[in-house]
């Protein structure tokens, strides 16, 4: 365990705290993230929106939580919404 990092310690610590689950309908799920990232490989249209300052700011800081680009993620919203899979709370 020395050699973890400490966010790699965190993770282990949160596991044996019993804070992750498993995934319902894990190979669906599995086969959509699947479709939804051969899709996004496919991109071959331009789009551009004017959007408010807000939302962008908003939009860059989840992605930055997300750990991606901010584009991906709006992609990833609109793909999901496109294909009437956008949960919402």
């Amino acid at each position: 365990m020395n050699n973890l990092t400490k966010e790699e310690k965190e993770i282990l610590e949160s596991i044996e705290r019993g804070g992750w689950k498993n995934i319902q309908n894990f190979d669906e799920e599995k086969r959509d993230a699947m479709a939804s990232a051969r899709a996004m490989l496919r991109k071959n249209k331009r789009v551009n929106i004017r959007i408010s300052k807000y939302d962008l700011d908003n939009l860059q800081k989840r992605a930055f939580d997300e750990g991606i680009p901010y584009q991906t993620l709006m992609s990833s919203v609109l793909h999901k919404y496109a294909h009437g899979r956008l949960k919402t709370a």
